[in-house]
């Protein structure tokens, strides 16, 4: 399903001040999120959070087998593969082991999608974000399919975030965190693992990089060399996504082409044809004063990626070791999220990710008690570092009027320093 934005989107903070009284808020899309930030704890800040850094992009070629750095007294030792002494939740039952073997094997070979120097700078911007200093918004696909990959497709998810961005910055003089929920959200976690039609009991469709869609045996089941599919789906993505973000496209003096032509002719296009004028105006005041608009700020962007960390064993074969820092970082994406079905503390998504140097993001429903929550920052976050770790809200309206409030009073009375992000699809 493509991403669909049928309006100008303007973010209010936590306290539901509105940013601007006449635009409102409306959304159709697919996935969207934002973040505001909320005061944490004065715990370890990145050191470079008051200017932007140019970290190492260096990486070790192999994937080495356990980390070298001393367990802590208090937590069990971990490696890329400690997950597996845990239960995996919504895991895909392979029936062929030596080609899921296969399959790892080559996935332990490719290139990292994305390298650490790239995750330690989103790190530091979600870090200001959780300090009240930035918004975050996110975008993309529910879940991403082989058939739909087009290059037009990425290119038009970009420029509707690229818009949202400029609406949400220019409306809240700070600035805005883009990621892409792209380049990896394939997977889909699934209620049942099989699904039935017609007395016909197959297993559910679980994402295009586990099985098929149709409804057959054959397309249903469960093939590790999709993984290998959606890796090099993902490194066309991400080859799309900085071609843009740095080649021109992002270029701010380019706003209005950033309008999709199904809003050309609407009430919102209108709108934002309106604040690109107000941007145009203030564009040339600033070269009229001597600013250069030419340089790197004005003509790219900083743009990153998510996905939901699901399928472990496709994350474990992109996990890398920083051979600058020690540090191990998923190199299949920027951010991964933990699931709501499957953030148990002693599970083993929470267990892989307690270990990664990513960004990290679990999504909680009106299930979660404040309780529990503090637990799955600790467990997730448990240096609570600012910009780290994401709590992202998924409730109707009323479940979220009623239950969000808690959670965020026992947040903060903890002291612990996180980014939230509402998820306005559920």
């Amino acid at each position: 399903v493509n991403l669909i934005i049928r309006s100008i989107l303007l973010l209010s903070s936590i306290n539901e001040t509105p940013i601007d009284a006449d635009m409102k808020l409306s959304i159709s899309s697919a996935a969207l999120l934002f973040a505001s930030g909320l005061n944490g704890g004065a715990a370890f800040v990145p050191v470079s959070l008051g200017s932007a850094s140019k970290s190492s992009l260096s990486m070790v070629a192999s994937v080495p087998k356990s980390s070298s750095a001393p367990a802590s007294p208090t937590q069990k030792e971990w490696s890329p593969s400690s997950w597996k002494n845990a239960v995996a939740k919504q895991m895909p039952v392979y029936e062929n082991e030596e080609e899921l073997e296969e399959a790892i094997q080559t996935l332990n070979g490719v290139a990292p999608l994305v390298f650490a120097g790239e995750v330690r700078s989103l790190h530091e911007k979600l870090a200001r974000v959780s300090q009240g200093q930035g918004f975050v918004l996110m975008g993309g696909d529910c879940a991403e399919s082989f058939k739909e990959f087009h290059v037009n497709h990425v290119r038009d998810n970009f420029r509707v975030i690229m818009q949202m961005a400029l609406v949400m910055t220019f409306g809240s003089a700070m600035p805005v965190v883009k990621i892409g929920r792209m380049a990896g959200q394939f997977a889909k976690p699934r209620s049942e693992p099989n699904e039935v039609i017609d007395g016909v009991s197959l297993p559910s469709y679980r994402g295009d990089n586990v099985n098929q869609e149709e409804f057959t045996p054959e397309a249903r089941r469960n093939n590790p060399f999709l993984m290998v599919k959606a890796y090099h789906q993902s490194a066309q993505t991400l080859n799309i996504l900085r071609a843009f973000s740095t080649g021109g496209f992002a270029d701010i003096s380019r706003l209005h082409a950033w309008n999709l032509d199904f809003v050309e002719n609407t009430e919102e296009g209108s709108r934002y044809r309106r604040l690109a004028a107000k941007v145009d105006e203030s564009l040339r005041f600033m070269k009229a004063i001597g600013v250069d608009t030419s340089k790197p700020e004005f003509t790219s962007v900083d743009f990153y990626t998510a996905h939901e960390c699901l399928l472990l064993p496709y994350e474990q074969a992109l996990t890398r070791q920083d051979s600058t820092t020690g540090k191990w970082y998923d190199c299949s994406s920027h951010m991964l999220w933990v699931g709501e079905r499957t953030r148990d503390l002693d599970g083993a998504h929470l267990e892989f990710t307690r270990g990664i140097g990513n960004p990290l993001g679990v999504k909680i429903s009106d299930k979660c008690t404040p309780e529990e929550l503090i637990r799955i920052i600790e467990t997730m976050n448990p240096q609570n570092i600012p910009g780290k770790l994401s709590i992202i809200v998924r409730m109707g309206a009323e479940k979220l009027r009623k239950n969000l409030p808690g959670l965020i009073r026992a947040v903060q009375r903890e002291g612990k320093a996180v980014v939230w992000i509402s998820d306005p699809v559920h």
